[in-house]
C-alpha cells in the first residue's frame, strides 16, 4: 500500500504543480483585491472638466456615447453609478469619476497586468469545461491529501503518530476563524 500511495501522491502532485502554483498566486491576489487591483495597472490619469451642474437624470446612453467620443474612450462601456453626487463610469480599460456639481473629474486608463490578470481569471472563470476541470482538480487534491496520510504507515512521523495532530490543527484553525468573523 505504501508504494502505490507514494506513486499516486507523487504523480498527481507533479501533474497539478502548475495549477497549484497558479491557484495559489491568484488566491493571494483575490485576498488583497480591496487594496489594489491585481488584474490591471494605471497607465495614465487625466483630470477633466465637463459642463456643470450635471443632473443624474441627464446621464443616459446618449450622454455616455457623446462623453466617450469627446474624450477618446473607445473601449466597451460596462456600467454607471452615482453615489454622493459622484458619477462613476466604468469601461473595459478606463474608469471615470465626475463631481456632478462642479463638473471636475478624472479619467484613469488601465492596462492588463501580464500573467497576474490571467492567473486571477482562474478563480473567476465559469465556463463549463473549466468548472469540470476544477472539480477534477479538487478531487485530485483530496487524493493527494489521502495518499499523503497513508504514505508513511509506521513510525513517529506517520499519520497515526504525528500527522493527525497537525491535520486536526490545520482543520481547527479555519473553523475558529469562521466562528470569529460570523
Amino acid at each position: 500500500m505504501k508504494f502505490k500511495a507514494r506513486n499516486i501522491h507523487r504523480d498527481f502532485g507533479y501533474f497539478y504543480i502548475g495549477l497549484i502554483i497558479a491557484f495559489s498566486i491568484s488566491g493571494i491576489l483575490q485576498n488583497h483585491r480591496q487594496n489594489w487591483h491585481p488584474e490591471r495597472y494605471t497607465v495614465e490619469a487625466t483630470e477633466i472638466t465637463v459642463p456643470a451642474p450635471l443632473a443624474e437624470c441627464d446621464v443616459n446612453e446618449a450622454y455616455i456615447g457623446q462623453f466617450s467620443r469627446q474624450f477618446g474612450i473607445n473601449d466597451k462601456f460596462r456600467r454607471q453609478s452615482v453615489r454622493k453626487n459622484m458619477l462613476k463610469l466604468s469601461y473595459e480599460k478606463h474608469d471615470v469619476e465626475i463631481d456632478l456639481s462642479s463638473g471636475k473629474g478624472e479619467i484613469v486608463a488601465y492596462q492588463k497586468t501580464p500573467f497576474l490578470s490571467q492567473f486571477n481569471k482562474l478563480h473567476k472563470d465559469t465556463s463549463v469545461w473549466w468548472i469540470y476541470y476544477s472539480d477534477v482538480f479538487g478531487l485530485s487534491l483530496l487524493v493527494i491529501a489521502i495518499t499523503g496520510m497513508i504514505m508513511i504507515p509506521k513510525g513517529r512521523f506517520s499519520f497515526r503518530e504525528r500527522g493527525w495532530k497537525l491535520a486536526l490543527a490545520g482543520l481547527v484553525f479555519p473553523l475558529v476563524f469562521l466562528f470569529l468573523i460570523s
